[in-house]
């Protein structure tokens, strides 16, 4: 299971979907500062967090982390593993467009609000992007593993 080199693609992209629950995703300054996150840990005086009310991410991010570590324990179903890969792709895609669009409607709000509204993304955002990369990285990796275990059962 650790000599896999899928297991490190795997536990690598996991780190980074937990990681990413815990950082803000995208800020914005009109005359107070705004962020969205997943979840707020702490709070500052003049930062207002925007929360799950509005970015689906927080149900995205915690179950791209469960199910890259799932597929790490099932390293002898390649089948499974697979499916669980590709499933991992598709909530990282719902995490990011969650966010892109909680970021799109946040902006557009405070817009309305403020003539002068300042934009960017944090951590979080650049958090995620690792991510597709890994599970390709790590499908590559299942993919060639059941290429040699089909090899050994013609012999």
């Amino acid at each position: 299971m650790v000599a896999r080199i899928q297991t490190l693609y795997l536990f690598l992209a996991g780190l980074l979907a937990v990681g990413s629950i815990f950082v803000p995703f995208w800020s914005f300054s009109a005359g107070k500062i705004y962020l969205i996150s997943d979840f707020a840990s702490f709070t500052t005086p003049g930062i207002l967090y925007v929360t799950e009310s509005c970015f689906a991410a927080g149900i995205f991010s915690p179950l791209t982390a469960i199910i890259s570590l799932a597929a790490i324990v099932l390293f002898k179903n390649r089948v499974l593993q697979t499916k669980l890969i590709l499933l991992a792709i598709l909530l990282f895609l719902g995490d990011l467009f969650s966010g892109l669009t909680a970021a799109h409607f946040m902006n557009h709000y405070l817009q309305h609000i403020s003539s002068t509204v300042t934009h960017k993304p944090e951590a979080g955002f650049f958090m995620l992007l690792p991510e597709p990369v890994l599970f390709m990285l790590a499908l590559k990796g299942v993919k060639k593993d059941d290429k040699i275990a089909n090899a050994y059962k013609r012999l």
